[in-house]
């Protein structure tokens, strides 16, 4: 059975109907969240959330999913492609890690490994839009809209097309070739798929869908903008985390001390500290929740600027140029949530320089073969400074999150590897 039970405005405190297919909270248009009546799953009686490590996708979590498979309504709904489950690497000859004396892993959202599930574009995008489609078909929507960055949108068109849905696509003009090519490629290949390039960052992309496909009926599933389905879906990415199943875990649910997240909209932040209470709240595991360290390029870095500032939200600011494609977001609607998450979690937000980046990139494939974004290299570059300022302990488990394979920033990062 589903235990959802309503939708919460992440500002005001507003409850809506669990079935209300809304953007933002009408009184103070900010984002929603699904709410689960979690102390009904304690006493069901399963014990184990419904919980099926044989499922090799993000679907394994049975009932604290937003679509619940054991649900037969919710069944018919759900369409995946794979997504989730993806492979999480120890790296322990890392020099930092061993010199402080602390356990480091990569969870690669990018490249497919053996026995695990697989992201079919390549990204932790995948699993906020198998969720959005999915929740699409239980309500009978099929035009979907959404503004990008890239990955998102190459996400969106993947899973729309597959499952027979319309979507409009709107990114910038120096989104990565292999990203920009695939969707240009889908609008040829799929009659329902559209595609507009603008000039500027995911910003003036959002102004083009709002102009233009909003008003012909089209449902926004930009961040933070459609009833909380990416973020849901963005949380099974902290469920793996502490799901019994990880090798570090030794068969029991547990939280890591420390997660290094690459953060443009923060979506992927508001889902694994969801899945994080979640699971205290059930029992399943105990003890402080994770610190959250978002890392932004200096080049692109509301996020950074806000926290440093003490202010409760960001502003919004002009955009850069980076390598890490997906930290060039100006400014963000859910920022005021991901900034009060990194301060109760004691965590930290921190800048990267371009140069860092760069190098760190073509370090980590020189040395052990990953394929990782910039974005994952961005990460892999805050590690030292924060060991320096004990944001990383002796002792802490250290969990980095690459977000995508490098195949898709290709020409632009070819001179780094």
């Amino acid at each position: 059975m589903s235990f959802v039970t309503h939708l919460r405005c992440l500002g005001c405190g507003r409850e809506y109907p669990a079935d209300e297919v809304m953007n933002l909270c009408p009184e103070d248009n900010l984002p929603v969240q699904i709410c689960f009546d979690l102390d009904a799953l304690k006493n069901s009686g399963s014990g184990d959330i419904g919980y099926n490590p044989e499922r090799k996708n993000m679907w394994r979590f049975g009932h604290l999913m937003a679509l619940d498979p054991a649900d037969e309504n919710d069944a018919r709904s759900i369409f995946s492609l794979g997504e989730g489950y993806t492979p999480i690497y120890p790296w322990s000859d890392y020099e930092p890690a061993k010199k402080h004396g602390f356990e480091l892993w990569l969870k690669d959202e990018g490249r497919p490994a053996p026995g695990f599930g697989a992201n079919p574009t390549g990204s932790f995008k995948d699993r906020g839009m198998a969720m959005v489609v999915s929740m699409a078909r239980k309500f009978g929507l099929e035009k979907l809209a959404v503004p990008t960055q890239g990955n998102a949108g190459d996400s969106l068109a993947e899973y729309a097309a597959q499952a027979g849905l319309s979507a409009a696509i709107a990114m910038p003009d120096n989104t990565p070739l292999p990203i920009l090519g695939k969707v240009a490629a889908y609008t040829r290949l799929y009659p329902g798929i559209s595609l507009d390039v603008v000039q500027g960052t995911i910003r003036e992309a959002g102004e083009l869908i709002k102009e233009k496909y909003l008003t012909q009926g089209y449902f926004s599933v930009a961040t933070f903008q459609e009833p909380g389905w990416r973020i849901d879906g963005k949380k099974t990415l902290g469920l793996e985390l502490a799901e019994p199943a990880i090798p570090f875990n030794d068969g029991a649910w547990r939280m890591p001390d420390v997660i290094v997240y690459p953060t443009g909209g923060g979506t992927g932040i508001l889902g694994m500290w969801k899945a994080f209470s979640e699971l205290r709240v059930l029992g399943l595991t105990d003890g402080p929740l994770p610190r959250i360290i978002a890392v932004q390029s200096e080049a692109t870095a509301p996020l950074v600027q806000a926290f440093e500032a003490g202010r409760q939200d960001s502003e919004a600011v002009e955009a850069g140029d980076t390598i890490a494609f997906g930290l060039n977001v100006p400014g963000g609607i859910g920022h005021f949530e991901v900034l009060r998450i990194i301060r109760e979690s004691q965590g930290t937000a921190l800048a990267v320089a371009e140069a860092e980046i760069g190098a760190t990139l073509g370090r980590v494939f020189k040395d052990t073969g990953w394929w990782i974004c910039p974005e994952g290299a961005a990460c892999v570059a805050a590690i030292p400074r924060l060991v320096d300022e004990q944001h990383i302990r002796p002792g802490d488990r250290v969990v980095v999150i690459n977000t995508g394979s490098w195949e898709k920033y290709l020409p632009n990062i070819r001179h780094y590897l």
